[in-house]
């Protein structure tokens, strides 16, 4: 008996299906056909959905980019919380790891899937750098700091933190990366020309 599945149904599980052999067999040597077989479905099926094999990346990009914004925007939202709160709940919201499987994201590392792991870095430094420029506007009018270019610090600031705290790029100790970090929080309060140890205490507090 043919089984019929909802259109969303349908769509995620070929998703979570190419996602997974991805992973596994890294996004070059995987195939439609590949796909395919997995999920037990025929070619213009597939095609009903996604038009390449490129597509299905994109939206396996903007799943990992979603949960990312949508937990910032809420936080965005947030009254009673001062600008300083924000920025570091923000920060926290873009470790995905309790949504997104360890393993997942071990894959995600490897060298067979650079261009899932590029297109995600872009995609997420591409979406939540407006978000975080609403953030540096607030503390602004706030007078809590001054920031000369506040997109495109943003924009440094994510690009920076986002490759350096990588272990998928970057393997260092532990010791290591909490100077990384420390020299990451620096970066931020020269461009938000705050004193020195401002986000410092509070990046402890959130980030331990």
């Amino acid at each position: 008996m043919r089984i019929i599945k909802a259109y969303d149904e349908r769509r995620n599980e070929i998703l979570d299906t190419a996602e997974r052999l991805f992973h596994m067999n890294g996004y070059e040597k995987c195939t439609v056909n590949d796909i395919l077989k997995e999920v037990a479905i025929a070619k213009g099926t597939f095609y009903h959905y996604f038009k390449s094999k490129e597509e299905v990346l994109d939206a396996i990009v903007l799943r990992y980019k979603e949960i990312v914004v949508s937990r910032a925007e809420k936080i965005l939202k947030k009254n009673g919380i001062s600008p300083e709160e924000k920025l570091m709940h923000i920060f926290m919201a873009m470790r995905i790891n309790d949504k997104v499987d360890s393993d997942m994201l071990n894959e995600l590392h490897k060298t067979q899937n650079a261009l899932l792991h590029q297109k995600t870095l872009n995609q997420i430094v591409t979406a939540m750098s407006p978000i975080l420029v609403k953030v540096i506007e607030e503390g602004i009018e706030r007078k809590a700091w001054s920031c000369r270019y506040p997109l495109q610090y943003m924009q440094i600031f994510l690009a920076a933190s986002l490759t350096l705290t990588d272990e998928g790029i970057f393997v260092v100790d532990a010791d290591s990366q909490m100077k990384v970090m420390a020299a990451l929080i620096s970066m931020l309060e020269k461009m938000l020309e705050v004193p020195s140890d401002s986000f410092m205490q509070l990046f402890m507090q959130y980030w331990g």
